[in-house]
């Protein structure tokens, strides 16, 4: 039971794909699919989401920022603030005096004080501090501090880096749509490459059908006697290449299948079957071609344009960022900072902390000169980037020109064809029928077939190529995916 279970649920995981594959799709379906699978794609998607991310970051710079930081230290000696035990002179109310006077020790004979060896007078009476009673216990040794930073004026580092991040956003959104115009590009070749390709292969069997049809003609005659065997063998190797020219097609045609279900992320062997490939209706409809635009228009819906455009935005907001490197930063800072043991009430072995509020400043004065090379720097980027989009709208503007007179060669070079088909028809037809009247030889209608073979297979390609054309056109006119 759980084999079968498994079966079908594999069946019913595989059973969109198997319909894909199994039915007729169009254009747009493949070009929906290629976008839906395609890598490159998903790249471009993640790289928006992560644009997106570092637009908040940049914007989090503008708050305030609030911090901790907290240790241990084990500290190997206590402290203590005297070496020794201290004796220090006390001083008595003097009455005659009315001030305070320090006890020494007098001469009982003399009445004065009594000096010690170094000089130093010595007194009758000390106040003791033992050396334990300043000695500190610091071995373990806890502390933190709770730290709020507000930015106040950074040079207008944080505007130009918040500007950089939206720019950063648009340049990954115009990346991603450059991308897609891209790969829709690929996809219509692809596409018309298996429409073409298919033609062909049915060109290609009606034209071994004629050879067919002309060689049981030839073998008829050679039993009338008004053909000889030399004539059959002429049909035949002609037979032979167009059969062996009938193959390649036919292999070329499954390659070109298996790479567009590849490029639309479908398996490379599925059964897929193409709404135009079989109707010769579909490939004779002529596209508009445009013939006027506004160029300035068309520098604005090509994405390619936009990212140059972007780029060189983001250079000049990174030149105002090495610009804030010499211009002063100012910052409101606020700490509440503890330790244990604490000295804020004497010394005792438990948390305690207090506030403190202020300003920093910082003024860059003297770096020899490498900010002011560093903003330099940062400014010849900005005038390449100037020079990049300048230099890409003038390839642009020959870039349509270029495209637009190959689409109005290619829609004469049809039309042209289509006549070359009428000729080369009624040229087959008066050959097929001369030679049966037994005025033409088989020469001539062997001509007759390669004429009309050639007129057919230049009036495909015509065709592929006025869709191709016209496709590349709406591609550099920025069209493409509008």
């Amino acid at each position: 039971m759980k084999l079968r279970f498994f079966v079908f649920q594999g069946v019913v995981m595989c059973m969109p794909l198997l319909m894909v594959a199994s039915e007729v799709v169009s254009l747009d379906s493949c070009r929906a699919m290629a976008l839906r699978n395609n890598k490159q794609m998903l790249i471009n998607a993640t790289r928006i989401v992560g644009a997106r991310y570092k637009k908040r970051e940049a914007r989090a710079a503008f708050l305030p920022a609030l911090d901790f930081a907290g240790g241990y230290t084990y500290n190997q000696k206590n402290l203590s603030l005297f070496d020794s035990d201290q004796m220090l002179p006390v001083k008595t109310f003097n009455i005659a005096t009315g001030s305070y006077e320090f006890n020494v020790v007098k001469n009982p004979i003399t009445g004065e004080p009594i000096k010690s060896p170094d000089g130093q007078y010595v007194p009758q009476e000390v106040a003791l501090i033992p050396k334990e009673a300043m000695t500190f216990d610091i071995h373990n040794l806890f502390y933190g501090a709770l730290t709020l930073s507000q930015p106040i004026y950074m040079g207008g580092k944080i505007i130009a880096l918040n500007r950089i991040a939206d720019y950063a956003e648009q340049l990954a959104e115009a990346q991603r749509r450059g991308d897609t115009e891209n790969l829709i590009y690929e996809v219509d070749v692809a596409y018309w490459q298996v429409v073409s390709l298919n033609a062909k292969m049915r060109l290609a069997e009606s034209y071994v059908a004629l050879l067919d049809t002309l060689n049981r003609n030839v073998n008829a005659m050679i039993v009338e006697g008004v053909a000889t065997p030399s004539d059959q063998l002429r049909v035949g190797v002609r037979l032979n290449e167009a059969q062996v020219d009938f193959t390649k097609v036919k292999n070329g045609l499954t390659l070109s299948r298996m790479a567009l279900a590849q490029m639309c992320g479908l398996p490379i062997d599925s059964d897929l079957h193409l709404a135009d490939e079989n109707c010769d209706n579909t490939l004779a409809k002529m596209p508009i071609i445009l013939k006027n635009w506004n160029i300035e228009r068309v520098y604005a819906r090509r994405y390619d344009i936009r990212q140059l455009e972007l780029g060189e935005q983001i250079t000049h907001q990174q030149s105002k960022v090495e610009l804030s490197s010499m211009l002063p930063n100012l910052l409101a800072v606020g700490t509440y900072s503890f330790s244990n043991p604490n000295m804020y009430d004497g010394f005792k072995k438990s948390f305690d902390g207090a506030f403190s509020v202020g300003v920093m400043m910082t003024i860059p004065l003297w770096h020899w000169g490498g900010n002011y090379s560093k903003y330099k720097a940062s400014q010849t980027q900005e005038t390449i980037m100037r020079l990049n989009l300048a230099d890409a709208k003038e390839k642009i503007a020959l870039q349509v020109q270029q495209a637009s007179f190959k689409a109005q060669e290619a829609v004469k070079t049809y039309k042209m064809t289509i006549e070359n088909i009428e000729s080369a028809n009624e040229n087959l037809r008066q050959a097929q029928v001369g030679h049966r009247e037994g005025v033409m030889t088989i020469d001539n209608v062997m001509e007759a077939q390669t004429a009309w073979l050639k007129a057919n297979s230049e009036r495909i390609d015509a065709q592929i190529d006025v869709q191709l054309c016209n496709t590349y056109l709406n591609k550099v006119l920025g069209l493409l995916t509008n």
